[in-house]
């Protein structure tokens, strides 16, 4: 009886702790409009992914990727990671 009050109350109690991480979201101020900055590094991911594969297809590689769709969301989301690290971190 004792052990599952104090279960009942566990979520209770560990509600602060993952609230704590609730703080704003990072924003820049854009000609005067605040982005977040993840959505920023999210559009520099997808530019630089779209420079990747422009690069691919003067090299002539784009043709043997085996999956481009995957190949080019992979590059997107590792260059706005690679972004996210280098400018906030």
């Amino acid at each position: 009886m004792r052990a599952s009050r104090h279960a009942r109350h566990l979520p209770v109690r560990l509600a602060p702790l993952l609230l704590g991480g609730c703080s704003g979201a990072p924003s820049r101020s854009l000609l005067g409009a605040y982005f977040p900055s993840w959505m920023l590094c999210a559009f520099g991911g997808v530019l630089l992914a779209l420079l990747l594969r422009q690069l691919l297809v003067l090299a002539g590689i784009e043709a043997l990727l085996p999956a481009p769709l995957l190949v080019h969301l992979a590059s997107a989301t590792a260059f706005a990671f690679a972004l996210w690290l280098l400018w906030l971190a």
